[in-house]
């Protein structure tokens, strides 16, 4: 009769609504481990009010007390159903390892953060950090677990006691289970902080201070001791005196720990940052915090309340452990702090504020105009030879990566290049913004960076066009016939005219020359981060074949250009390869960039003759190209001019100071933005 009784006992009807007496009647000690855990989260599902959790939470756990304790038989029931529970799931790993991943790596952590997103859990688990995650897994269950009262959960406490089993116990025979699965889930935690600040990535890594305290080498004795003490004290053989000198020492250990990792970020900033090491220094901080919590849930007073602390942080934690977006936002932060920093250091030298330096970018304009007629012809010639769509795409970046290299290694300018590099240039003036002169000087800045723009754009396109038109009339005169024919001349004019989506293609081209800015700033980091200038100066291989002052010299220009580089060869193949890919599946994004669109609007103009002046195709295309280059100004400027505010802090109130203050100068002085003045020198 017994296993009928089970059955009927551990059942619980899933299309009928819970209720308190069904769940008591269903509470059984004698099921098997998966319908224990059934009815576990469903009397959290109850309790919950089917995961709209609030204050009525706090009132049905006061009423699932009252219905226990005034039944005996229930009460008993409980009580042996949870020391069934306790014994058969790992209670040690909750505490010691939830929200930390099984390996400090991030790409393993993201992998193990898609599963909980795309795949179901089983109930079926010998881990009680599973069991925890089915248990509560709502957004509101940290809120009422913090707020359950003091008189509930001494309640609770009374009721789910139960007496430890294990080595301890001979030490102190009074140890409950909750003490002894604290003791062990601080070792654990002791454990894995010791073996994160040995590794050999950190450890190279700390200040030599840091290094020579090494308190990371005595933590996990430091707990045994205090470990000790405790349990000598609970076993009536030990003084209270003992206990809280083993745990300020301890605490202090912590805090040495804590401290020993941070110098690490020093070295970061100044060779660079690993996403992955960032990833491991935040573990090895949290565990120290982790640490911290559990033992005031062992020494605090009153114990119940740092417990429901805890459980409520675990409650948080399970819902950042099944964030993707949390993990990118924390483990990349200071990534990209550094590409904005990165990327701020390259963009000074895009900013003019002299009149000199104004009609020296207007210089270098005019030179990236005269190189991008050469990247017209070479990309139409790509066109004629009738490649498919793929291959038409990549050797249509191989000649925009080369152009743009070509025009970096002379010195020129690409106007639409200079938004997403000048962005973080700017941002970094607004580490101090507190008082009014040094919002005056950002603003400054900005007058500073958008008459930059206007010099280079109107370098690019005042240069390229007429350029463009010579050497299409240079190649008639020797071939006979012109850069191209009058059918891709219509369809020059039809593609970028103002009718159309040649908007919506340049907001794009301006999300693409953001992305080249990061992967700029990504590839100098990378560089710095695996010391690759050093490795040029100094390694033998090198020195040997370069002499040692030439291998100075290229260790020098690299560490300078690297960025350059990354960002010209990977807008190139963004320009020439994606509208290729995202043609095949479908959704038909081109590319329009204002410097290249004037280049090929000038390449049709030279194929039509004179009589195209009469065409109105060609003053809608003419009228879109202003459009286009404040497109590719403006997005591409906005998303990295965020990035580099969020990785300066800015608040949201600040940004709304920036906005009017911006404005204001414009009202005042709009010709500032578009020519220097002539108090400017």
């Amino acid at each position: 009769m017994a296993p009928a009784a089970s059955t009927s006992r551990s059942s619980l009807d899933p299309g009928q609504p819970n209720t308190l007496p069904a769940l008591l009647e269903a509470m059984d000690p004698d099921a098997d481990a998966v319908h224990r855990h059934l009815w576990l989260i469903a009397l959290f599902d109850w309790i919950q009010d089917e995961g709209h959790a609030g204050a009525d939470a706090l009132a049905r756990m006061g009423a699932f007390l009252d219905a226990v304790e005034a039944s005996p038989e229930t009460t008993v029931r409980l009580q042996v159903w949870w020391r069934t529970l306790i014994d058969s799931v790992d209670g040690t790993t909750l505490l010691s390892d939830y929200g930390f991943a099984s390996r400090n790596a991030f790409v393993t952590e993201l992998i193990e953060r898609l599963h909980y997103k795309l795949l179901p859990t089983s109930p079926e688990t010998s881990d009680a950090s599973e069991l925890f995650a089915l248990v509560l897994p709502g957004v509101q269950d940290a809120q009422w677990l913090a707020a359950l009262p003091a008189p509930t959960l001494e309640r609770l406490g009374r009721l789910l006691s139960a007496p430890a089993t294990g080595p301890f116990v001979a030490a102190a025979p009074t140890l409950t289970y909750w003490q002894n699965t604290l003791l062990e889930a601080i070792s654990f935690c002791a454990a894995q902080v010791r073996a994160a600040g040995l590794s050999p990535e950190i450890r190279l890594r700390m200040s030599s201070p840091a290094l020579e305290a090494s308190p990371f080498h005595t933590l996990a004795s430091d707990f045994d001791a205090l470990r000790d003490a405790w349990l000598a004290q609970q076993g009536a053989h030990g003084s209270a005196d003992c206990v809280a000198q083993a745990v300020q020492h301890f605490r202090a250990q912590l805090d040495a720990c804590r401290h020993a990792a941070a110098s690490v970020y020093t070295h970061l900033d100044a060779h660079g940052i690993s996403v992955d090491l960032v990833f491991r220094l935040r573990q090895l901080r949290e565990r120290v915090l982790r640490i911290r919590a559990l033992l005031d849930c062992l020494l605090g007073e009153p114990t119940h309340l740092h417990t429901a602390q805890l459980f409520s942080h675990l409650a948080s934690v399970g819902q950042y452990q099944r964030s993707v977006r949390a993990l990118f936002s924390h483990s990349t932060s200071l990534l990209a702090a550094k590409v904005a920093e990165r990327s701020s250091e390259t963009g000074e030298h895009y900013i003019t504020r002299t009149r000199g330096e104004y009609r020296s970018m207007l210089g270098q304009a005019a030179g990236g105009g005269a190189l991008t007629a050469v990247t017209t012809f070479l990309k139409f010639a790509v066109m004629a030879l009738g490649l498919s769509a793929f291959w038409n795409g990549f050797w249509s970046g191989v000649v925009y990566a080369a152009s743009f290299v070509v025009i970096q290694l002379l010195h020129c300018t690409l106007a639409t290049k200079q938004p997403a590099m000048t962005a973080p240039a700017m941002a970094a003036k607004l580490r101090d913004f507190s008082d009014a002169s040094a919002l005056k000087d950002f603003v400054d800045e900005v007058t500073h960076l958008v008459r930059s723009q206007v010099a280079a754009v109107l370098g690019n396109v005042a240069v390229v066009f007429p350029a463009v038109l010579l050497l299409s009339w240079g190649l008639q005169l020797l071939s006979g016939r012109p850069m191209i024919d009058a059918k891709d001349a219509q369809h020059v004019f039809h593609s970028l005219t103002l009718l159309g989506p040649s908007l919506l293609f340049a907001a794009f081209t301006g999300v693409l020359l953001f992305a080249s800015s990061i992967l700029a700033g990504w590839a100098e980091n990378w560089f710095v981060l695996h010391r690759l200038d050093s490795a040029i100066r100094y390694n033998p291989a090198f020195t040997r074949r370069l002499g040692v002052a030439r291998a100075d010299r290229w260790a020098h220009y690299m560490r300078h250009n690297v960025s350059g580089f990354a960002s010209n060869i990977s807008l190139g193949f963004m320009l020439g390869l994606l509208p290729a890919i995202f043609g095949f599946l479908g959704l038909g994004l081109e590319a329009r960039h204002v410097t290249l669109s004037t280049g090929q609007l000038g390449a049709a103009c030279a194929s039509l003759g004179w009589e195209v002046l009469r065409s109105p195709a060609l003053w809608w295309a003419m009228a879109s190209l202003p459009f286009i280059g404040a497109l590719n100004l403006g997005v591409s400027f906005y998303l990295a001019f965020n990035v580099a505010l969020r990785a300066h802090s800015v608040s949201g109130l600040g940004r709304v100071r920036i906005r009017r203050a911006v404005l204001e100068r414009l009202r005042q002085e709009p010709m500032s933005f578009f020519w220097p003045a002539r108090d400017e020198p």
